[in-house]
């Protein structure tokens, strides 16, 4: 025996006589029938476990931290109290079911877990509850990206929140902490989601009373509802357990670019049913059929041809509409906005928003339609046309736009004239007038025709100057030699630039030289004429008539001042044709000179044979 003195420990000596045989035969009869049954009767007294086993206990014992479970076994389990969160008024007493995860640790403790045991009962439980639709109770946990977490039977169940209510739920937090009701609508068992819905509880009562509502309506009925939700489109309304829609076009007479503008999220108002659709259960409500029609309000001393104000609502491709009164819009069209047969973006004129002045052209009250006029306010251009543009006047105006027959020309806003191809110049060939001039450009032209009635002008712009074929002729006489440049083919002919940008055409034939040899494309070289046409605008050349005898010679045609004399201006033909050099259409300011030069040879010429 140990004896503790002073700090030390002492073991006391047996006696000498102990008899130490006597006790080993007394252990030995303790592991007789004896003992066995004793050992028997204390194992009947605890419960036979098995580790991954779901079991009851009961709570023995609770603090802040902790709850202890006994469930029959050698030692009680250990539960954390926030596995117990879901079920705050738990008590010493209570029924719980637990997973033994160990019978004993290194401490000789059982590892038991509650929120194991849930986990493990909730997957058939939730399974079963899909299978038979069943009504089942969760704890709202927290909120999430796009709604809840559910605690359904210990299991973590995600809440959309287009499934918590009928309507939509703006505020979540509303629902936190809370035990609601749900039905499962959704289990994903590979990743073992589930998805629940409070909605889905409380459809089919509201589908019956869609089905009595609609039933009782009336197209024509007012009645009373709440804004439950807003689109661009539109507005839904609660009736009472059914949605109507009220379209955008069906809140206002006036326009309205958003529906917020005229009602405001749950907000009571009344409407009235248009139309609705037992088997799809659409109803169409209107707001702006409980209010009198604007058109009603017009004045009905306003008529066509009186002059209002109105302001731009909307501006389109083809026009603009201008409000004239509080919802009566009328269409301003763009070729009703300005005389200029140009039609452009009515953006060019108007801005939305703008106040302007206007001349109604049309109403029609039945069919509440007006058309509007902004030209009107200004004096038609061609009112006076013939005045202010009369025949063989010259003045500037801006090319517009071409065609392939011919120019159109600008002189004002509103008035246009075509210049035709053929009146672009006396001397060119022109294909297309883009050759000419471009887009912009301001042009001299002369007024050669109008016509009010269909608002038409022919202009000209080769008429602004003298037609210089007049003094062609008595430059380019048959017989005359010209210096002149081969430029190109005309058909079977070549093409032969002369001064004064005049153009004669030779034949392939004529075209040989001295040497025998045939000319080239961009040479120079000095041609007679052959045939010259005023009319025709037509001049024949011949290089090869310059050194030998060929074709005849055709004399011009007399012109209408009388034919010249053969001779009468030789001398001054071949005097200007030693000077001149190559020049340009432009320059009919050297023909004018050339004429005036000639004309003088001419009448010193007729003098000296008075004399």
């Amino acid at each position: 025996m140990a004896v503790v003195e002073n700090n030390k420990v002492t073991f006391a000596e047996p006696p000498a006589d102990f008899d130490w045989a006597s006790l080993e035969d007394d252990r030995k009869s303790g592991s007789s029938d004896e003992r066995v049954s004793m050992e028997q009767a204390y194992e009947h007294t605890l419960s036979s476990i098995s580790e991954k086993e779901v079991l009851m206990g009961t709570v023995v014992g609770m603090n802040k931290k902790e709850v202890v479970i006994n469930i029959g076994y050698k030692s009680e389990g250990v539960v954390p109290i926030s596995e117990f969160r879901y079920k705050p008024e738990l008590a010493i007493g209570d029924q719980v079911e637990v997973y033994i995860e160990k019978q004993e640790d290194k401490g000789g403790q059982m590892v038991v877990s509650h929120k194991t045991a849930r986990v493990h009962n909730a997957w058939g439980k939730v399974n079963h509850a899909m299978e038979t639709s069943e009504i089942i109770t969760g704890y709202v946990k927290c909120r999430t990206k796009g709604g809840l977490i559910v605690d359904v039977f210990g299991i973590e169940a995600f809440l959309p929140g287009s499934q918590i209510d009928v309507k939509p739920i703006r505020d979540y937090d509303q629902f936190v902490g809370k035990n609601m009701e749900f039905k499962v609508v959704k289990i994903n068992q590979e990743f073992k989601n589930v998805v629940v819905s409070h909605k889905a509880l409380i459809e089919a009562e509201l589908e019956a009373q869609k089905k009595q509502i609609i039933g009782g309506l009336e197209k024509g009925q007012v009645l009373e509802g709440t804004v439950k939700n807003i689109t661009s489109y539109g507005v839904f309304v609660d009736l009472g357990g059914v949605d109507g829609l009220i379209h955008i076009t069906d809140l206002s007479y006036g326009r309205v670019s958003h529906p917020e503008e005229v009602v405001k999220l749950d907000e009571k108002i009344n409407v009235v049913i248009l139309d609705f659709d037992d088997e799809k259960k659409r109803i169409a409500l209107g707001l702006k059929q409980l209010q009198p029609h604007p058109w009603d309000a017009l004045s009905a001393d306003l008529n066509a041809g009186d002059k209002v104000k109105g302001k731009v609502m909307v501006i389109t491709d083809y026009g603009a509409f201008v409000e004239v009164a509080a919802g009566v819009e009328g269409l301003l069209h763009v070729s009703e906005m300005s005389w200029s047969q140009h039609l452009r973006s009515p953006k060019d004129f108007l801005k939305e928003g703008q106040e302007i002045d206007c001349v109604i052209l049309n109403i029609d009250r039945e069919e509440r339609k007006m058309s509007l006029g902004m030209k009107q306010l200004t004096q038609d251009p061609w009112a006076e046309i013939e005045f202010k543009y009369p025949v063989r006047s010259k003045h500037t105006a801006k090319v517009r736009n071409f065609t392939h027959f011919g120019i159109f020309a600008e002189l004002e806003e509103g008035v246009d004239g075509l210049i035709h191809i053929s009146d672009l110049s006396w001397t060119k060939r022109i294909k297309h007038p883009s050759e000419f001039c471009n887009v912009g450009d301001d042009i001299e032209v002369m007024v050669l025709e109008v016509d009010k009635e269909n608002r038409r002008l022919s202009l000209g712009h080769k008429q602004v100057e003298e037609n210089p074929w007049d003094v062609f002729a008595g430059v380019f006489t048959p017989g005359s030699t010209h210096e002149g440049t081969i430029t190109g083919r005309a058909g079977q002919n070549f093409v032969v630039s002369l001064p004064y940008g005049v153009e004669g055409t030779v034949s392939a034939k004529n075209l040989k030289k001295a040497d025998g040899s045939k000319a080239e494309l961009e040479e120079k070289l000095p041609f007679v004429v052959l045939e010259f046409n005023g009319e025709a605008r037509r001049i024949v050349l011949s290089h090869t008539r310059t050194f030998e005898e060929g074709e005849e010679i055709i004399e011009t045609a007399p012109t209408k001042r009388g034919a010249r004399k053969e001779g009468g201006s030789s001398a001054s033909v071949k005097s200007i044709n030693e000077k001149v050099e190559k020049s340009t259409l432009g320059d009919l300011s050297v023909l004018s000179d050339l004429k005036k030069q000639m004309e003088n040879k001419g009448a010193d010429k007729d003098a000296d044979s008075a004399e």
